[in-house]
């Protein structure tokens, strides 16, 4: 072999690894981990009159309130001592339906107002929309509920984040 056709061999090998190489960056580049469950939830916290931990003996369903009817977000839930609940991004303020029903078949229903800001949430081009939301205020009617706190007002993927505190009566 001559000298020239050395250099040409090397230097396709040269122009393939290159090639090969720009290749796997731009395959590297486009591979962006995408939360998988983009949907954000609030943690509801039950808490006692003294302030402490405490369980819900007694039935609770939860509804999410719209203008296109009523979505159960929460069926049945026993023994809770917290519970998520999703928050929606199209709305200034989430209207949620609380159900209570004890052990004798007593309920008492109330309504929680959630006011909150938007925040959108930018992951990459290649990940569907996301918000994040900021809690301003909440308020309830108070037939089975003592009171509801804000805890934390910053609402993210996080799950352990305590963003409500919720005091239910004794008694219905």
């Amino acid at each position: 072999m001559r000298a020239e056709e050395v250099k040409d061999i090397v230097m396709k090998m040269a122009g393939l690894a290159l090639g090969a190489l720009l290749l796997i960056l731009l395959a590297a580049c486009s591979s962006i981990d995408c939360p998988i469950q983009n949907t954000v939830y609030t943690v509801y916290k039950l808490r006692g009159a003294d302030g402490g931990e405490a369980k819900l003996a007694d039935t609770l369903h939860v509804l999410g309130r719209t203008a296109k009817g009523d979505t159960v977000l929460l069926n049945r839930g026993v023994g809770l001592a917290s519970f998520n609940l999703p928050v929606s991004y199209s709305h200034e303020e989430d209207t949620l339906v609380f159900l209570r029903t004890d052990t004798v078949g007593r309920r008492a229903i109330d309504t929680v107002w959630v006011q909150k800001k938007d925040i959108p949430h930018f992951e990459s081009v290649d990940c569907s929309a996301a918000f994040f939301h900021e809690l301003t205020g909440v308020r309830c009617t108070h037939r089975g509920i003592d009171s509801i706190v804000i805890n934390n007002r910053n609402v993210n993927y996080d799950p352990t984040t305590e963003h409500f505190h919720i005091y239910f009566k004794t008694a219905l």
